[in-house]
């Protein structure tokens, strides 16, 4: 990740209900989340989650798949670990015990853990 995507990223996030909306996406896993259940869970109008869900969506946090009636949001597992490592990458300064917790929490969105939720 570079740093204008890492920009675009944390301005996406500095908004009390799309950071509210991206930890709800990664809590629901791959199965992701109708806007209508997003909605009612923030207890926002559907109109007010559409504007955030552009946003992140904007920002690469987030996809969409439409199923049927209904838009599924996902959070992009590979984005966020992204922003945990360029956050991370020049941590440390030769003390690998520091960061060692980080990293493991960053290898958990791995790209091969996230194909075996797919």
């Amino acid at each position: 990740m570079d740093e204008r995507q890492a920009l675009a990223s944390f301005g996406a996030l500095s908004q009390e209900t799309r950071l509210q909306v991206v930890r709800m996406l990664v809590v629901a896993g791959p199965d992701g989340m109708a806007a209508g259940t997003i909605a009612e869970k923030l207890e926002v109008s559907p109109s007010n989650v559409s504007f955030h869900l552009k946003e992140l969506d904007r920002a690469g946090l987030i996809s969409q798949q439409r199923e049927s009636r209904s838009i599924i949001y996902t959070a992009n597992f590979e984005a966020l670990r992204g922003l945990v490592l360029f956050l991370m990458e020049d941590c440390c300064s030769g003390h690998p015990e520091i960061c060692a917790p980080a990293a493991e929490v960053a290898a958990c969105c791995a790209p091969e853990m996230e194909e075996k939720l797919q």
